[in-house]
């Protein structure tokens, strides 16, 4: 376990500027300076209860920090994450190194809307592993009867479904290679499948596999990815998997921005504490679970998380209202030549583009949750973009569209269109994703666009606004029966090429619909 490495780090670190700062590790928690808090609880006393696969910024700064106050009471000992990298990539490599250096641990710097910071160090995490060298010893930790939770933050696009119809794809090379090599998997259902069926075989119980990604019944998606995975290898894992895991469906929010080194140099001065994996976060958080678990859970609701039986409502209303509006406001903002979400925002037109997209496009045709008043979280929303200190990049939420749009965009697209509402507000944002794709905005800056489930021939189409809508990812988007839509798109296209992005929101928002 990582919490009995010896450390070899020196005690200190000076920064830039030859401040003195502490570098993080067990042994130097007890000399943390003020202003950064740290966890009450002995962690040499906690194991891994749960295995979390792909550990980003929002895994870190969301479930861990949820978990992390849990921890502090005492009796749960056993619930800790073991953290598994996945990807075999830069960010990942480096996460070998540092989580080791750091003994797990990490800072979580949490900005106010009001500009305000807590910052504390986070010892939820116990261990951390990267499988690709070594899958067997992802294997055997997720094998071992003392893991009864999978948890996975893979994104969108790494669910591996095929666009239209949300199937499982058994003709990706990826899974096509793990379904011929079982022993050696690359992808989490790889993994996951691989482990239920050793569990199976030893007579083992069966581990919850809980989704915690921005998608519509994640729990649904996630449980078809893993029986189609699993059916394709055997049919009587799939029976037994069918009656023995639970796949409880999620809704999370926070927003938690990309860190990049000027970022945190920043927030390491402010902690005083030199911190090789920093993660920055909004204050606000929710997270809402579906009360179904194979073996047990920890009692989550005791730091805030809800159990609920139905989560669509309040699912429904995060994915279309918040991670909606981001990209609402991010491709026109990127567009003109804006860098962070608060510019953004605070441009009068995108501001009220994402208000009138929320109010007469989401919010008519959403069922309120129990206990939620839309139209304040709409503001709550906007106010939490707004967030002077966050400095979430318009990079990091344009990025991946192929993945997000067909679920964030698509279904409001298809229902307004079925109630005879006014398109023009989707159109615009669906143009302005097509114009992005090309990588330059209205300053002639160019950009690289992060598009890692598109091809290049998929993204080829983009240059051609006649040819743009017959990428694969507007097959959610039924567009075939909205035979006028196409050519609004096109128009808006042409339009900012030749006026620019505001002049034609400008337009879009003059002649929009306030009615459904």
């Amino acid at each position: 376990m990582s919490e009995h490495r010896n450390m070899r780090a020196p005690p200190v670190h000076p920064d830039a500027t030859g401040r003195i700062m502490i570098d993080l590790n067990n042994n130097t928690l007890s000399q943390l300076p003020p202003q950064t808090k740290r966890f009450p609880y002995d962690r040499s006393k906690v194991r891994a209860g749960i295995v979390h696969l792909s550990v980003g910024n929002f895994h870190r700064a969301h479930q861990c920090w949820y978990m992390d106050q849990l921890l502090a009471q005492p009796g749960y000992e056993n619930w800790g994450f073991c953290g598994i990298g996945l990807l075999d990539d830069a960010t990942e490599r480096l996460k070998t190194e540092a989580f080791p250096a750091q003994d797990d641990l990490y800072t979580l710097t949490r900005y106010d809307t009001d500009g305000s910071a807590q910052h504390q160090v986070i010892g939820s995490i116990v261990e951390y592993l990267f499988a690709p060298p070594e899958p067997e010893t992802i294997l055997a930790r997720l094998s071992d009867p003392a893991i009864r939770i999978v948890s996975m933050t893979i994104t969108e696009g790494g669910y591996n479904q095929e666009p239209g119809t949300g199937a499982y794809r058994l003709d990706n090379p990826l899974t096509k290679a793990e379904l011929a090599d079982p022993s050696h998997p690359r992808s989490a259902f790889g993994y996951i499948v691989e482990a239920l069926r050793r569990r199976r075989d030893a007579g083992g119980k069966a581990f919850t596999v809980l989704s915690c990604d921005n998608l519509r019944d994640n729990g649904v998606i996630t449980r078809n990815a893993v029986l189609t995975h699993a059916h394709a290898l055997n049919a009587d894992l799939a029976i037994w998997i069918e009656a023995n895991v639970t796949f409880p469906s999620s809704m999370v929010d926070r927003i938690t921005p990309a860190v990049h080194k000027e970022d945190a140099d920043r927030v390491n001065a402010e902690c005083g504490v030199h911190d090789l994996l920093p993660v920055i976060s909004e204050e606000f958080a929710q997270w809402v679970i579906e009360d179904h678990f194979s073996d047990g859970r920890p009692d989550l609701d005791k730091v805030g998380v809800q159990f609920v039986k139905d989560v669509h409502p309040y699912e429904l209303a995060k994915v279309r209202m918040l991670n909606a509006s981001h990209s609402m406001l991010a491709y026109p903002g990127q567009l003109a030549g804006l860098s962070e979400v608060k510019q953004a925002i605070d441009q009068p037109l995108i501001h009220r583009l994402v208000d009138d997209f929320m109010t007469h496009d989401v919010i008519p045709i959403l069922k309120q949750p129990e206990g939620m008043d839309l139209n304040a979280y709409k503001n709550k929303i906007i106010a939490r973009f707004s967030n002077p200190k966050v400095g979430d990049r318009l990079a990091r939420i344009t990025g991946d569209g192929g993945s997000k749009l067909p679920t964030f965009i698509a279904p409001t697209l298809q229902i307004v269109a079925e109630r005879g509402g006014d398109l023009r507000r989707i159109a615009f944002c669906i143009a302005c994703f097509i114009r992005y794709l090309r990588g330059v905005d209205d300053k002639g800056q160019r950009f690289e666009p992060f598009e890692p489930h598109l091809d290049a021939q998929q993204r080829a189409l983009a240059n051609d606004p006649k040819t743009a809508l017959k990428m694969e990812m507007f097959k959610d988007f039924g567009l075939e029966e909205q035979p006028e839509l196409p050519a609004l798109i096109s128009d808006y296209d042409a339009a900012m090429q030749k006026h620019g992005t505001l002049a034609v929101l400008e337009e879009v928002l003059r002649t929009a619909s306030h009615v459904m």
